[in-house]
């Protein structure tokens, strides 16, 4: 029995002294990692807008998408515009969305130009950009705001714009139309993208707003306060040393004569410690 032991324990002692099989791990096929990464191929242009709208984002804090942001930045400056060009803000802000692409575009970025207005003898900095043809002139700004001005001023100044502003001051489908009719823009679908985000971001809320603020400043400057009568005060001197009627009517800015009027004076003598009465 022990002998058999014996046998077992030499063939385990055997097995335990031959070589170990490593194990093996394959590494993986580049082409199969390569296979499932995602390539973006971006131009320049395009890359810088990115950064910057994810910039903006993230200010943010929160979960409005480009449209909504570049919206709350320059929807003030639109109704501003509104009321003093009588351009609807819902116009202003759905051309700025579309021709700035969201003030992520390089003319918007570069040159501060929301509309894409071009030189047409422009005096003022700036910059070439390919657009109906290639390297074409538009106009630079300092500000964002300064677009938005001489957007308004570029409408109103033109003679072929004049017919929108027989419209309702309301009427942006009127307006998109019509922009497109006086030849602001080539693209035939131009009316139906203004209308679209006017009505996808309810831009006409502000053509509301900015109207009914006007209609509340001309209430204000129209209103007429009716008064009762008013409370006649009647102010009082007592004469001291060195007063005469005179200097008492340039001291109360009144005449002589009124004083003299209104205490029944016969004279031009005072006494001092006389009490007048001096009129309003």
């Amino acid at each position: 029995m022990k002998f058999k032991y014996l046998i077992i324990l030499i063939v385990l002692s055997a097995m335990s002294c031959g070589p170990k099989k490593g194990i093996v791990t394959k590494k993986k096929n580049d082409s199969a990692t390569t296979h499932n990464k995602t390539v973006v191929v971006e131009d320049k242009d395009s890359r810088n807008s990115v950064d910057e709208v994810k910039e903006t984002v993230v200010k943010a804090n929160d979960t409005r998408n480009v449209v909504e942001v570049y919206i709350d930045l320059y929807a003030d400056i639109a109704m501003e515009k509104m009321r003093s060009h009588k351009i609807p803000a819902s116009i202003t802000l759905a051309q700025g969305i579309l021709e700035s692409g969201s003030g992520r575009g390089r003319l918007a970025v570069k040159a501060n130009n929301h509309f894409g207005i071009k030189c047409h003898g422009w005096k003022g900095a700036k910059i070439y950009h390919d657009d109906d043809r290639s390297q074409e002139c538009f106009r630079k700004y300092n500000k964002a705001e300064m677009s938005y001005e001489d957007h308004s001023e570029f409408l109103t100044g033109r003679s072929r714009y004049a017919s929108l502003f027989d419209l309702k001051p309301d009427d942006y489908k009127g307006w998109a139309k019509g922009l497109r009719a006086a030849g602001y823009a080539t693209d035939r679908k131009y009316p139906q993208k203004l209308i679209s985000l006017i009505e996808r971001y309810k831009l006409y809320q502000y053509d509301d707003e900015a109207l009914s603020s006007t209609d509340r400043t001309k209430k204000r400057k129209s209103t007429t306060i009716i008064e009762g009568p008013q409370k006649s005060v009647t102010k009082t001197h007592t004469v001291t040393k060195g007063d005469t009627l005179y200097s008492l009517s340039r001291l109360y800015r009144t005449t002589v004569d009124a004083i003299k009027t209104k205490n029944n004076l016969r004279s031009n003598d005072l006494t001092i410690g006389q009490k007048l009465n001096i009129p309003n």
